[in-house]
This record gives structure tokens, sequence and C-alpha cells, in this order.
């Protein structure tokens, strides 16, 4: 028996599914890698950035190649290549925020002027904080001050601001 051909629509649905399982499955196993990887290094910021690059990738990847087995979406995605360039700039106008912080988010893993661990002092609409960094993703970062309040700063404020890098320990009061 033959499989149906990508043309029909029995043949669409069953190429799709392969590929969602094989998607899925591909970012299952880069999870699991990333895991098994994060045991055994300090500071993972740089893993967990690479590693949600690879599971988007993978994704992309996928519904790529599912466009180019269906030979409707191979045409239609032809006229759909006109379209995206006036639909890319109505998105980068609307998420101008989104992407600074995505675009600051790259440098802060980059060039890493900070790491999780780090005590800083930053400055918050609440005035000075001094704060310990718990997560730097993508967008944000997570920080965390001495009496448990929690922080989430974009990092586009983040990369744009004078940031203090304090010692790892707070300094011992003084005794009396």
């Amino acid at each position: 028996m033959t499989p149906p051909h990508p043309a029909s629509f029995a043949g669409a649905l069953l190429y799709g599914a392969l590929l969602a399982a094989a998607a899925l499955f591909a970012a299952g196993a880069l999870r699991r890698l990333e895991r098994r990887l994060a045991a055994r290094l300090d500071d993972v910021t740089a893993l967990r950035f690479v590693a949600a690059l690879a599971r988007a990738l993978v994704y992309l990847l996928a519904v790529v190649l599912f466009a180019q087995l269906v030979p409707a979406l191979r045409a239609m995605g032809t006229a759909l290549f006109a379209g995206v360039s006036l639909v890319s700039l109505v998105v980068g106008l609307a998420a101008q925020n989104t992407l600074a912080n995505l675009v600051a988010g790259f440098a802060l893993v980059l060039y890493r002027p900070l790491a999780v661990g780090d005590r800083l002092l930053v400055t918050t609409p609440a005035g000075p904080m001094e704060a310990r960094v718990v997560e730097i993703s993508l967008g944000h970062t997570r920080l965390v001050d001495d009496q448990g309040r929690e922080v989430v700063m974009p990092n586009s404020i983040l990369a744009g601001s004078t940031v203090v890098r304090l010692p790892t320990e707070p300094p011992a009061p003084p005794s009396a």
C-alpha cells in the first residue's frame, strides 16, 4: 500500500502529523540534552538561550518542510512572500519594545556583562535596589532582593542603564 499523496487532504494530514510528531520528538530530545548539560554547568544562561533557539528552529523547520511537501501550500507560499514584507513592517512597529528586549537579551547572553548569581545595584521605579540575578532570559532578567522581593526587569532597560556589580556576599553588619 502506498502512502497518500501530499496533494490530497488525507496525505496533507498524514504528512503534517508525521512532521509534528518528528518536531515534538526532536524538541523533547533537545530539552533532555539541555537538562543533562545544565547539570554540568555553573551558568546555564547561554545554554538555555541556545536550547530555546534550537527548539524554535526545529518547529520552524517542520513548518517549512510541510509547506514544501504540500503542493497547494508551495504555490501559495510564493504569493505569501510578497505580503511578508508588509506584515513584517507592521509587526516590527507593533513589537518595538519586545524586539528591543530580544536584541538586548542576545547582547546580555553574548557579551555576559552579568551572570546568574551576581549581586547588582539597579534603579527601579521604587528607587535604587540591591538584588541578586536569578534568571536571564531573552526578554527579561529576574532579580530578587534580600527581603525576597522580585523585580522583573526588561532587558532593554537593563542593557541601557548603568548597573553596579556588588560583591557576591552582602557586607556583615557592624558588631557593637
